[in-house]
């Protein structure tokens, strides 16, 4: 009976395993690569809004306090978007003709809310409460990024599983005293351990890294 396989075929065998073994390695690898991109983490992205609002004119060159649109962020577990009427506030006396801000005071007039996208949009499946993040001291832009900086918004961080477990497991490395949550200068004092230790004792923090914290 003749040969079927030529003799190169016994190398092409013996190569063939670790071949798929690296081409799987790749897959995965490539797949991890793409997971931790800006095109599925979205940081680093600005989104289009309907109004091209810019924090860092607002509460960099202005310095308009973030209580003052989020104002329910000390009391909910909900930053809350501002309304239109606290846009108008302003803004009646102020560029009250821009052709830029015409969507602004078409909903103010209409009373029908202006349909901003969410940067910072959690999972359904993820619980989190930025009142007790506020009251335990954890600073604005801790997660949300140098906001006051930016003059379009985007996702400064990942606010992945690991993101937060980083502070929960750890708190004294990253609280801050209260009075200083919302505010966009304050930089961690060499003794942040020491400090963060005092807070944490004062605060009562507690390190919560059980499942049912978030996922409930």
């Amino acid at each position: 009976m003749p040969q079927i396989f030529p003799p190169a075929a016994n190398t092409v065998a013996r190569l063939s395993v670790p071949a798929a073994l690296l081409l799987a390695a790749a897959v995965l690898a490539a797949i991890a690569v793409v997971q931790r991109s800006s095109y599925a983490t979205g940081v680093g992205v600005p989104l289009a809004q309907p109004v091209p609002f810019s924090h860092r004119h607002h509460a960099r060159e202005d310095g308009i306090d973030c209580r003052y649109c989020h104002a329910s962020v000390e009391q909910s577990s909900f930053a809350g978007i501002p309304s239109t009427d606290v846009c108008m506030n302003c803004h009646r006396q102020i560029w009250n003709e821009s052709p830029m801000l015409a969507p602004v005071r078409q909903s103010y007039l209409a009373g029908t809310p202006i349909v901003w996208r969410r940067v910072t949009d959690l999972p359904d499946f993820v619980y989190f409460d930025h009142s007790v993040h506020v009251a335990k001291g954890v600073g604005c832009d801790t997660c949300h990024g140098p906001v006051d900086r930016m003059p379009l918004t985007w996702r400064a961080r990942t606010l992945d599983m690991a993101f937060c477990l980083e502070c929960h497991r750890e708190p004294e490395r990253f609280v801050r005293p209260r009075e200083a949550v919302v505010d966009p200068d304050y930089r961690p004092p060499a003794d942040q351990l020491a400090l963060g230790r005092r807070l944490v004792a004062a605060y009562g923090i507690q390190r919560k890294t059980d499942c049912t914290v978030c996922h409930r």
